[in-house]
């Protein structure tokens, strides 16, 4: 646990213990709202197949970016996910994402 601390830049146990709360958290919820999210859309099983599992892989990428940074805000921790989530969309490849929103400061 040391490590991941000092890899995360996280002072205390406890902030650790919260940030494990909100990945639990936005993981569950985010799995959760995949189904309805997806079928609101238009995509269900009947219509897609084999399709469908994957295609709701993918619908949870965005709804759990989102909801992670929103519920690191609740937990007051919103500085440590909009940092990892930048992080994140960087190694993706993605990183002109993170900054589009630096630059709407």
């Amino acid at each position: 646990m040391k490590k991941l601390k000092e890899r995360w830049g996280i002072t205390s146990n406890f902030q650790l213990l919260i940030v494990f709360i909100v990945f639990a958290i936005t993981g569950s919820l985010s799995a959760y709202l995949s189904k309805p999210f997806t079928n609101y859309i238009g995509l269900t099983s009947e219509n897609l197949g084999y399709f469908y599992l994957p295609v709701r892989l993918i619908a949870i990428f965005p709804i759990y970016q989102v909801l992670l940074v929103a519920t690191g805000f609740i937990f007051g921790q919103f500085q440590f996910f909009w940092w990892f989530e930048k992080k994140m969309l960087r190694s993706m490849k993605l990183g002109f994402i993170a900054d589009w929103f630096e630059t709407k400061k």
